[in-house]
């Protein structure tokens, strides 16, 4: 067997031995004794074949889990950012239909388990039924809508039980503790924790009390807890992994640096280069 096969057979070794959860890719990097790396891509900035490579790119640099945005015209938890990379993406046509199609050609090639980050209002749009199982027949694991608080999940939880995508919730530094017990106890895989009270965004420096809040969900419940919002140097990653989180969610430094290159080749090799960097502070 050539070496070009034998390469080729290892890539498929790996994708079989994929966790079949989000739940399961956490729990093998606590066996590990690592912290999950957590990326955001905004689907179709700049277009959805690059978006393609870009999830090959962050799955073979060691992305845990990858969280794959939805574009959408309201959206109410991103920062300027992001808010500009789903601008992008819907200026050139990219319906949810368009990302699910995508995400069914890339999923097979991956080990990262899959996140859908989407606001409600497409969700709806396709039903929610058909929305999770064709989220899952294309791949995804889990499921995270941003502006469904904990009570109303119910709205979609049932469907997406029977499909098998784990719904992640998210908690905030000002959500009161029983309330984020609560969130713990019925989030899947993952428990979001904002690092911030605001949208998201890069930041020069990150909070120091969520490591206060991180060491409290810890006590009070079993689940993982990643930190996202803000973090965006490696200098930022080794203070959340101080803190003793069990993950680091990294997007508008992603998100910037793959949409607004000059060319979707320049974009990759940064967003390569960025998530190197990041990874190597866990």
């Amino acid at each position: 067997m050539g070496r070009r096969e034998c390469a080729v057979g290892a890539v498929a070794q790996q994708i079989n031995d994929a966790p079949a959860s989000v739940s399961e890719a956490f729990e093998r990097c606590k066996a590990e004794g690592k912290v999950a790396f957590v990326p955001f891509l905004c689907a179709g900035d700049p277009d959805l074949e690059t978006t393609k490579e870009a999830i090959k790119i962050l799955d073979r640099a060691g992305a845990t889990v990858i969280e794959l945005g939805v574009p959408y015209s309201d959206p109410l938890a991103d920062g300027p950012t992001i808010q500009a990379a789903a601008t992008r993406a819907l200026s050139k046509g990219c319906p949810m239909e368009s990302v699910l199609n995508m995400l069914a050609e890339v999923s097979p090639h991956i080990k990262a388990p899959i996140v859908m980050f989407t606001y409600f209002n497409p969700i709806m749009a396709m039903g929610c039924e058909n929305f999770c199982k064709r989220a899952v027949e294309a791949g995804a694991k889990g499921l995270l809508v941003p502006d469904l608080p904990m009570e109303e999940t119910q709205l979609i939880r049932p469907d997406a039980t029977a499909a098998g995508l784990q719904m992640v919730l998210l908690a905030t530094p000002v959500t009161p503790l029983e309330r984020m017990k609560k969130i713990a106890e019925l989030t899947e895989g993952f428990m979001y924790l904002v690092s911030v009270t605001g949208v998201t965004g890069a930041r020069v420096s990150i909070a120091d009390n969520v490591g206060t809040l991180v060491k409290t969900i810890k006590e009070a419940s079993n689940k993982p807890v990643a930190v996202g919002f803000g973090i965006s140097t490696p200098e930022h990653v080794k203070k959340v992994v101080s803190w003793g989180a069990d993950g680091v969610i990294v997007g508008s430094a992603l998100v910037r640096t793959l949409g607004e290159a000059p060319s979707p080749e320049e974009g990759l090799a940064a967003m390569q280069a960025l998530t190197e960097d990041l990874v190597s502070a866990l």
